[in-house]
């Protein structure tokens, strides 16, 4: 998973119902005599192996990587499923990606009449370049307050309204304005959207012409610091484009908070005044009067790796289908490191990618369902979620077609819990689906306790979501049946702290599985039902993803 989830703690019970189906296979309670293979057996064994020394942490194109790929497509054929290339006898998807590498950037400096001071690189801004080219520059670019950056007409809002940015620097605030007011009625509220996205920023300045795209970083409306921004590697993975990435801005990145004030301090105002306006409902761009230039020298490479992709096909509507998910890469190794090199990613997420395979095990035992149900292995998720990019842009089957999703990525490995997290609780009605399934264990659902953070858009399943594709990601939370939630509490602490996304994050023969066996449970009845019904779940009435799901609307009569 890209980021620690250090806020999927504290919750509340919710109430509400939703469609059961008698014949999905039944649950089983949640109490302490659960045992850890109830669901399927080899679930360890999937765990252990994937998390092994021997698989090297599963980098995309490393070696390890290859044997996790190899080890997931041998038992989707030896379990029977169709292969994603049946003319091939192949479960492999190629995801080709390229490997960008900044070697030098400069700093980034201004001119004009109240120019403040250049802003020096990893301390004070951070930047790259997206595009594959050896080279890009800003050159005297005027610099434009453009709010938050956002463009959405279902909110009725629009922040480069009558603007033309072709050419220019772009600066904006992280998150939406939801989250800086806190009006429910903005927005989400305080649950951060889609539009509050980084990522969606840089994408929207682009479309509209961007040279340079800076977001300004706040740790509050982020959810990280500083650190987080500028502290690690600034070398980056994308996918491989024909067009080498030139229809994205030549440069983007961070400024800090207190880079901001200096930049507003041009126009006499401050980060505080600019937000006012920015969420005053009547914003109009602000160009800065100052110019920005800049110089980033890149190298790169091309790599090769691979999803994997196996399915049942449906009896009845073979086209319609539900999808199962996890990434199966991590970090791979730092050789730097002598005490531990390897990244071995057990929970994140090793632990995901045996519970798919669990699934696929479990699903081949049964009779084939009315609608196919594709299992998707997918690679490069650390790199910034590239397999279920290339996935949804290259699907096995159309997914207007698809009728929901499940994403699993790290799985509760510390016993029992009472609570089931649903991340974006409320985005869609896939929730009611999972309900019911719940409350036969004697648990009961609660949302993610830090929305505003924006969790549901840093899985896999967001780039299905983006596609209209109803997606469900949720997992065990900390509430635990005998010891408690501040016990799990700590658990969840521990690893957020000693573990992620750190050599630490090691198989641990004391783990209580039976927590997964819980969950993959439920995740099995949820799919075994929409996979036998005639059902198509639906975003929320206003969701960001539902006009995408309502332009694909012909496919599913």
């Amino acid at each position: 998973m890209k980021y620690a989830l250090a806020g999927l703690i504290g919750l509340t019970v919710l109430t509400g119902c939703g469609p059961a189906n008698e014949e999905a296979k039944p649950t089983e309670k949640a109490t302490a005599d659960i045992k850890d293979s109830a669901f399927n057996p080899n679930y360890k064994n999937y765990l252990k192996t994937l998390a092994s020394d021997e698989f090297e942490g599963r980098a995309p194109a490393s070696e390890g990587g290859e044997k996790a790929v190899s080890f997931i497509e041998n038992h989707f054929r030896e379990w029977g499923l169709k292969p994603y290339d049946e003319e091939n006898n192949s479960y492999r998807q190629p995801l080709p990606l390229v490997k960008l590498m900044p070697y030098k950037v400069s700093s980034l400096s201004f001119s004009g009449e109240a120019a403040p001071e250049p802003m020096q690189y990893r301390t004070e801004m951070m930047a790259w370049t997206p595009r594959v080219v050896e080279e890009v520059s800003l050159d005297n670019s005027d610099v434009v307050f453009v709010g938050y950056g956002i463009v959405a007409p279902e909110y009725d809002w629009n922040d480069y309204e009558g603007l033309d940015v072709e050419g220019k620097t772009v600066v904006m605030f992280v998150n939406d304005p939801g989250y800086a007011t806190g009006d429910p009625e903005l927005f989400n509220g305080n649950a951060m959207t889609y539009y509050g996205r980084w990522t969606y920023k840089y994408e929207e300045a682009a479309r509209q012409g961007a040279k340079a795209a800076f977001v300004i970083h706040e740790t509050g409306p982020a959810g990280y610091g500083w650190g987080v921004v500028a502290g690690g590697s600034p070398v980056k993975f994308d996918l491989k484009r024909d067009n080498k990435n030139m229809d994205r801005a030549a440069v983007e990145g961070w400024i800090t908070e207190e880079s901001a004030n200096a930049l507003f301090a041009s126009v006499g105002k401050n980060v505080e005044q600019m937000k006012e306006q920015a969420i005053s409902g009547k914003f109009k761009p602000q160009p800065l009067g100052i110019q920005a230039s800049m110089t980033i020298n890149n190298k790169y490479e091309y790599l090769n790796t691979n999803n994997v992709i196996g399915y049942i096909e449906g009896t009845k509507y073979p086209e319609e289908h539900v999808i199962y998910m996890a990434h199966h890469d991590h970090l791979g190794m730092d050789p730097v490191r002598e005490d531990d090199p390897i990244y071995n990613g057990a929970q994140d997420n090793a632990s995901g990618t045996a519970a798919l395979m669990a699934m696929a095990e479990e699903f081949s035992k049964e009779p084939r369902p009315e609608r196919s149900i594709v299992f998707a292995a997918v690679g490069a998720e650390e790199s910034g979620l590239l397999g279920s990019a290339w996935y949804a842009n290259n699907p096995l089957l159309p997914l207007g077609k698809a009728v929901g999703g499940i994403n699993m990525d790290v799985m509760n490995v510390y016993g029992p819990m009472k609570d089931m997290v649903v991340v974006g609780y409320g985005n869609s009605n896939m929730d009611d689906y999972l309900k019911p399934y719940v409350e036969t264990q004697d648990r009961y659902i609660s949302p993610e306790p830090t929305p505003e953070k924006g969790f549901f858009y840093r899985s896999d399943h967001f780039n299905l979501a983006k596609k209209g594709v109803p997606m469900l990601y949720a997992k065990g939370g900390n509430d635990h049946f005998t010891k408690g939630r501040e016990w799990g509490e700590e658990q969840r602490a521990i690893f957020n702290r000693d573990a992620y996304h750190k050599p630490a994050d090691e198989f641990d023969e004391n783990w209580d599985l039976r927590g997964v066996q819980q969950d993959m449970s439920l995740f099995y009845s949820v799919g075994k039902e929409l996979a036998n019904s005639r059902e198509w779940p639906k975003w929320a009435p206003g969701n960001e993803f539902e006009a995408a799901r309502k332009a694909t609307e012909d496919m599913r009569k």
